[in-house]
C-alpha cells in the first residue's frame, strides 16, 4: 500500500463545507481477502494508540483506506486538532480518504498525520516496526507551531459568529476579515485600524511615559540610560526601590523589579541590555499588577496578574511543586494554552536566591514561593478577572491613555492598591500595542470575557457591511456569456465589479489578468481587491474538483445546464457526477439568497427538492 498524493481543498468542495485534505492511496501489496491479516493489523494499530478498539475487525478486503482514515484522525485528535473523516472510498486499485479540519488549525499537521497513518498501516501489514510516538510528536509540534494563537483565534471565532468570512494570508497570524471593499485585517490583536506611529510610540516605553506625563496621567518617574554607571546614578536620583527594564522589551523579558542596591541595579542593567541598547531605570510603584484592555476607546476587560508561584505542602521540594504545577492541563508551551508552563531558568534561580530559597527546599504547608518578580503570563504567571470591579475613574484613566497613544486595541499595565478604588500612589507602568488576549479569554480565576467580539465590533460596527455580494455562475455551457452579462448590468449601476471568467479577470472594467481564470485562485484575487463592490465569478468544474470554492457563500448562484461534456475528465464517469460537482455551487448559496436554474434541464428542475438544497431558505428562480 502506498500514499499516492494529498490534495488541499481550502474551501467548500464535493465532500466538505470547509478546508479538507484528499489522500489517494494505492492498493499495492494489500492482502486481497486475508481477514486474519487485517484483524492482526488492526490490533497492532490499536496497540500503538492509532486505532480505537471498535475500529479493528469487520473490515472489507480493501479496508486499508479505513485503517488510514481512522489512524490519521486519531493522531490529529491526540494532537488537539479538530479533525474528522468525511469520506472513504475503497477501490480495487486506488482509494480515497478525505479529512476535514478547522481553518484556524495547522494544515501541515493534518497532512503529516495522513502521511504517518499511511506509513503506519503499511508497516503493520508487512510486520515492520513503526515509531508511532515520533510521528505523533511531530504532528503535535506542527499543530503548536502553525495553528492560530489564542488571540487571533478568539477574533476569527467571533467573526464566524457574526457571519464574517475570513482567510489566513500567511503561515502566521495575518488574517483578512470580510471581502472586497468591506475587508479589514488583523495580525493577532493588531488591526488595520491600528496606527504604525502609535505602535512605535507604545514600543518606546520612555517616550510613552513622557507623553502620558504631559497630559497629567499618573506614571512612574524614570530615566533612560546606556551604561551601568548611569543606571546606578539614575537609581540614586530616583530613590530605591527601582525597576530596570529594556526600553523596547516585551513579555516581561529582561525586567528586574524591587531593586534596593547599586549592585542589584548594575546586574539588572546587564540583563536588560541583552534585550535593548537603551535601558530604563524607573520608580517602583507599590500596589497590585493589573492589565486593562481598551478596545475602540472603552474598557472591555481587566485582570489582576500575579507572578508564577507554588504553594508548599510541607512534603515536596520547590522543584517538585513546579513540576506538579506544570501538569495542570491549562498550562502549555508558549501561548498554546490559557497558561504557560513555569520555567526554572536563570532569572527564576536568581529570584529564588535573592529570597533565600533554593529549588531543593521544602516549603511549609500553605507557604507561597514566588518564582519570578514580574507577573507576565508568558513566564508562568496567572490572571484573575476583575472587570466588574474596575472603578469608573480608573476606566477613564485607561481609556484616556489609549486615546493619547492612539491605539484602537490597547493593553494598559496599571499598578495600584485596588482597581476598585481611584488610583492612589500608583500609576500606568506601560501601554501595549498588540496586547495578548488569553488572560481575559481564559483567566485562572473569574469570568472569561469575549474580547474577540469586542474587537470585531470595533472593526465592523452593527449594521456595517462585512462582505461584498457574490454572484456565482456554473454549468456546462453558457457560463462566460452569463457572467459577462451580469457584470455589465451591475457595472451600469455604478458599482465596481470584480469579474472572473474563462477570458480573464476584470476589476472595474479593466483587464488585470488574461486567460482561463475560473478557479479559486482568481476568485480570491477578486474578493481581495478593496475597490470591488460586487463579485461575479464564473465557477468551473475543474476548480471545484481540484481545490474547492474560494468563498463560503454566494448571494446568487446561476446554473445554466448539466451535460456530458466533461465526462472522462478528473475522474468523472457519468453526467450524474458532473451534476454532483456543479451542485456544490448551489449548496453554498447563503440563506436568503437566490438560486437561478434552467427549467429545461431535468436535473436542475428537480434540484430544489434535492435534500442537500431543500433545507435552507433560498429563493428559486427558473428560466
Amino acid at each position: 500500500m502506498r500514499l499516492l498524493s494529498i490534495r488541499t481543498f481550502t474551501g467548500p468542495g464535493v465532500h466538505t463545507a470547509g478546508p479538507s485534505l484528499l489522500a489517494r492511496l494505492s492498493a499495492d501489496g494489500w492482502p486481497d481477502s486475508d481477514e486474519a491479516t487485517l484483524a492482526e493489523a488492526g490490533a497492532r494499530l490499536a496497540a500503538m494508540g492509532l486505532l480505537t478498539p471498535s475500529g479493528d475487525g469487520a473490515l472489507t478486503a480493501a479496508g486499508y483506506a479505513v485503517f488510514v482514515a481512522e489512524a490519521a484522525t486519531e493522531m490529529a485528535l491526540q494532537a488537539g486538532l479538530r479533525c474528522r473523516c468525511v469520506h472513504v472510498a475503497d477501490g480495487p486499485d486506488e482509494s480515497e480518504v478525505v479529512l476535514e479540519y478547522a481553518a484556524e488549525e495547522s494544515e501541515s499537521a493534518v497532512r503529516h498525520a495522513l502521511r504517518a497513518a499511511a506509513e503506519a498501516v503499511a508497516a503493520t501489514v508487512s510486520g515492520a516496526r513503526y515509531a508511532a510516538d515520533e510521528a505523533l510528536a511531530e504532528v503535535r509540534r506542527l499543530a503548536r507551531r502553525e495553528s492560530l494563537g489564542p488571540s487571533t483565534r478568539a477574533i476569527v471565532e467571533a467573526a464566524e459568529r457574526r457571519g464574517i468570512p475570513w482567510e489566513r494570508l500567511d503561515g502566521d497570524s495575518l488574517i483578512r476579515l470580510g471581502s472586497g471593499a468591506s475587508a479589514r485585517f488583523i495580525r493577532a490583536s493588531i488591526t488595520s485600524q491600528t496606527s504604525l506611529i502609535s505602535c512605535d510610540l507604545a514600543s518606546d516605553k520612555r517616550q510613552t511615559n513622557e507623553r502620558l506625563r504631559q497630559v497629567f496621567l499618573p506614571v512612574p518617574r524614570g530615566e533612560t540610560v546606556t551604561s551601568e554607571g548611569d543606571a546606578v546614578a539614575a537609581a540614586r536620583r530616583i530613590g530605591y526601590p527601582v525597576v530596570v527594564k529594556p526600553l523596547d522589551g516585551n513579555h516581561g523579558r529582561g525586567v528586574s523589579c524591587g531593586l534596593q542596591t547599586p549592585e542589584a541595579v548594575a546586574e539588572a542593567f546587564q540583563i536588560a541590555r541583552e534585550r535593548s541598547r537603551r535601558v530604563i531605570v524607573e520608580e517602583m510603584l507599590a500596589g497590585r499588577d493589573y492589565r486593562v484592555l481598551v478596545v475602540g476607546g472603552r474598557v472591555v476587560a481587566a485582570a489582576e496578574r500575579r507572578p508564577a508561584e507554588v504553594v508548599g505542602d510541607g512534603v515536596h521540594t520547590v522543584a517538585e511543586l513546579v513540576e506538579a504545577a506544570n501538569l495542570d492541563p491549562r498550562r502549555g508551551e508558549g501561548h498554546e494554552k490559557p497558561m504557560t508552563r513555569i520555567c526554572i531558568d536563570d532569572v527564576a534561580r536568581a529570584h529564588l536566591a535573592a529570597s533565600g530559597v533554593s529549588l531543593s527546599d521544602v516549603p511549609a504547608a500553605g507557604a507561597r514561593v514566588a518564582l519570578c518578580q514580574t507577573a507576565n503570563l508568558s513566564r508562568g504567571g496567572t490572571a484573575h478577572d476583575v472587570t466588574d470591579r474596575v472603578h469608573p475613574s480608573v476606566a477613564r484613566t485607561c481609556e484616556r491613555a489609549a486615546r493619547i497613544v492612539g491605539l484602537d486595541v490597547c493593553g494598559v499595565d496599571l499598578v495600584t492598591s485596588d482597581i476598585g478604588q481611584p488610583i492612589s500612589g500608583g500609576g500606568i507602568v506601560e501601554v501595549n500595542a498588540a496586547p495578548g488576549l488569553r488572560m481575559h479569554l481564559a483567566p485562572s480565576e473569574g469570568e472569561p470575557r469575549d474580547v474577540g467580539a469586542a474587537i470585531i465590533e470595533s472593526l465592523f460596527p452593527p449594521g456595517a457591511p462585512v462582505r461584498v455580494p457574490i454572484l456565482a455562475v456554473t454549468g456546462t455551457n453558457g457560463k462566460t456569456s452569463t457572467t459577462r452579462m451580469l457584470a455589465h448590468v451591475l457595472g451600469r449601476q455604478g458599482l465596481t465589479v470584480g469579474m472572473a471568467s474563462t477570458e480573464g479577470v476584470w476589476i472595474g472594467g479593466a483587464l488585470v489578468a488574461e486567460g482561463d481564470t475560473t478557479g479559486p485562485q482568481s476568485a480570491r484575487a477578486v474578493l481581495a481587491d478593496p475597490s470591488v463592490d460586487v463579485a461575479v465569478l464564473e465557477t468551473a468544474r475543474g476548480g471545484i474538483v481540484r481545490r474547492g470554492l474560494a468563498w463560503d457563500g454566494a448571494d446568487v448562484a446561476v446554473m445554466t445546464n448539466v451535460t456530458e461534456d466533461h465526462v472522462g475528465q478528473d475522474g468523472i464517469r457519468t453526467v450524474d457526477d458532473v451534476y454532483r460537482i456543479k451542485r456544490v455551487v448551489a449548496e453554498r448559496v447563503r440563506p436568503g439568497g437566490t438560486l437561478v436554474l434552467n427549467a429545461e434541464d431535468a436535473r436542475l428542475a428537480a434540484l430544489p427538492d434535492d435534500p442537500r438544497i431543500s433545507g435552507v431558505d433560498r429563493d428559486v428562480v427558473f428560466f
